[in-house]
């Protein structure tokens, strides 16, 4: 049914030009126009999560290029627009190699500027574009009685094409790319994405219909004046559209084209004279506003939301009563040095957090590393990582590395699958680590669905994703119950024994002695201790400076 409901709809759409008149026909071809310009926008804005307030430009840059070269070269509109959208697409790429770095606000305001400099260029680019004075195009020879037949039909193609692309990247290891780049780049970048090649690549997919339709759109208007081909206002409605419907959805910006389109036409008739662009832009940004403040996901996802059914507890998952619950006795070897740390010195304005820090993770070991807070783990981590650099000292590591995180970070949108497969597109190597981690079942959730211990065996299963040499565990244990820490454990050790290194910064002590091989002890931004969890649990200046007394009347130890 899913795939006969939009080729149904696609053959119903088809029939109006024959019985409604000329009205319907226009109101309908503006609807396609901002249902084309709503879904390529949503490539970038709903998938990515980049908003841009540009992206009515590519309408206009499409517009003049398909004019321009129609009337240089004598031939129909129709065979220039696809040109407009190459235009398009190559604006895009130099747009998106300047915004490489931009996020947030800074990225809105320079789309818009884009946008307020594209219009400035048409009216002064009076040679190329006739500026103030706008361009006319050819009109079409074909009979009245049919004007708008081609223009509906070759609108509603393109409007089929562009929902089909949208279908396509959202089902792609790109699509899933860009929707984790949404949740969260920098956890992105870390699983292998390169997120300045998906947006880059993002921003000119999404440009390339709406140059296409500025061609056709500028063919049905017969002129094209610049002030209203790059006008805020445009932009401010597609975004409106895609935002009404649910961005980052397949069907929202149809749904949203479809409600605001009509508002626009009503809008058009009750502002009229010089002050009536001023007006509507008010009325739409207001509009935009309690969109964004009261239906922030849209209407589809509303709609999905309410109609879902969500069981009443969180799902439990499979016991894995399989795993190892004991660390392995008797002497175990290790091979050299996998991650060496030497002398780090790191520091943020006056504060020195990591003073002189040296340690090593030993190949096919649980290496554990801890102290009181503040002592500088998580910076380590994070410089072991490469999301930070340090002042002073050297990090020797092995290529294929991968870390999970203190708090979970999980693209919370994507299903439990889909954030297996984020980083690496291997089907059944997810399915075999779901199956491992007893989650197989809920393969087809999304993330933010399970149960916090649920999301840190997501996680670990996750970076095994990446075949990595050495995995380091931010608190595995943190916010998990006594069942979720042993099944923890039992799936570390057994990954251990096949051959996987750790590294683990962890706060629950019996987990670390009962878990690790070796321990390396931090305070005061330097390691003070190392040894086996026997060693460590009688060294004196772990149990002033970490353990305490407390630990050792609990443990029955000693100095």
């Amino acid at each position: 049914m899913r795939k006969l409901l939009p080729l149904g709809a696609l053959l119903v759409a088809c029939v109006p030009p024959f019985f409604v008149d000329s009205y319907y026909q226009n109101m309908l071809i503006m609807v396609f126009l901002l249902a084309i310009m709503a879904g390529g926008w949503n490539v970038m804005g709903g998938y990515t999560g980049y908003i841009s307030l540009g992206h009515s430009a590519f309408l206009g840059v499409g517009a003049y290029t398909t004019g321009i070269l129609a009337n240089a070269w004598g031939v129909s509109p129709f065979l220039t627009a696809p040109l407009g959208g190459v235009a398009a697409g190559v604006l895009a790429a130099l747009l998106g190699l300047v915004t490489a770095r931009a996020r947030g606000t800074v990225f809105i305001i320079v789309t818009f500027a884009l946008l307020a400099l594209l219009g400035i260029v048409a009216v002064n680019w009076s040679s190329l574009t006739n500026g103030s004075h706008g361009l006319v195009l050819a009109i079409p020879t074909w009979d009245a009685a049919y004007a708008n037949w081609p223009f509906y039909y070759a609108l509603l193609g393109l409007l089929a094409l562009t929902v089909l692309m949208s279908w396509a990247i959202r089902r792609s290891r790109f699509g899933i790319g860009l929707l984790a780049i949404r949740d969260d780049e920098e956890k992105a970048a870390g699983l292998g994405i390169n997120t300045p090649r998906h947006k880059l690549l993002a921003f000119v997919v999404s440009s390339v219909p709406i140059g296409v339709a500025g061609g056709i759109y500028g063919y049905y208007l017969s002129f094209l004046d610049p002030r209203a081909m790059f006008t805020i206002v445009a932009s401010i409605t597609l975004v409106l559209a895609a935002l009404l419907g649910g961005a980052g959805t397949l069907w929202g910006p149809v749904i949203g084209a479809l409600l605001v389109e009509p508002f626009s036409q009503w809008t058009n008739q009750q502002f009229t004279g010089p002050d009536a662009g001023a007006w509507r832009l008010v009325l739409f940004g207001g509009v935009l506003l309690l969109v964004v403040l009261f239906l922030p996901h849209g209407i589809l996802p509303e709609i999905q939301k309410r109609l879902k059914r969500t069981p009443a507890t969180a799902p439990v998952g499979k016991r894995l009563d399989h795993l190892p619950v004991a660390r392995p006795s008797g002497p175990r070897t290790f091979g050299p040095a996998l991650l060496e740390v030497t002398g780090l010195h790191k520091g943020f304005g006056g504060l020195r957090v990591l003073d002189g820090c040296s340690f090593d993770v030993k190949r096919g070991s649980i290496t554990g590393l801890i102290g009181p807070n503040g002592s500088g783990k998580t910076t380590v981590f994070n410089l072991v990582h490469g999301l930070l650099r340090a002042d002073s000292g050297t990090i020797s590591r092995p290529p294929r590395l991968a870390r999970t995180y203190q708090l979970t970070r999980l693209f919370p949108r994507l299903t439990v699958r889909e954030n297996l497969l984020a980083g690496a597109r291997r089907p059944e190597k997810a399915m075999e680590l779901l199956e491992f981690i007893g989650l197989a079942d809920y393969a087809d959730k999304l993330a933010d669905s399970l149960s916090y211990g649920q999301q840190k065996l997501v996680e670990l299963a996750q970076v095994l994703m990446l075949d990595p040499d050495l995995v380091l565990l931010d608190e595995p244990a943190g916010g998990i119950n006594p069942t979720q820490i042993e099944q923890m454990a039992g799936l570390i050790r057994q990954l251990n024994s096949s051959g996987t290194t750790f590294l683990i910064v962890e706060h629950n002590m019996p987990l670390v002695l009962s878990l690790c091989d070796e321990v390396h002890v931090l305070a005061n931004g330097h390691r003070i201790a190392s040894g086996t969890p026997q060693e460590i649990q009688r060294d004196p200046l772990v149990l002033d400076a970490y353990l305490g007394a407390d630990f050792r009347e609990l443990h029955g130890t000693n100095s």
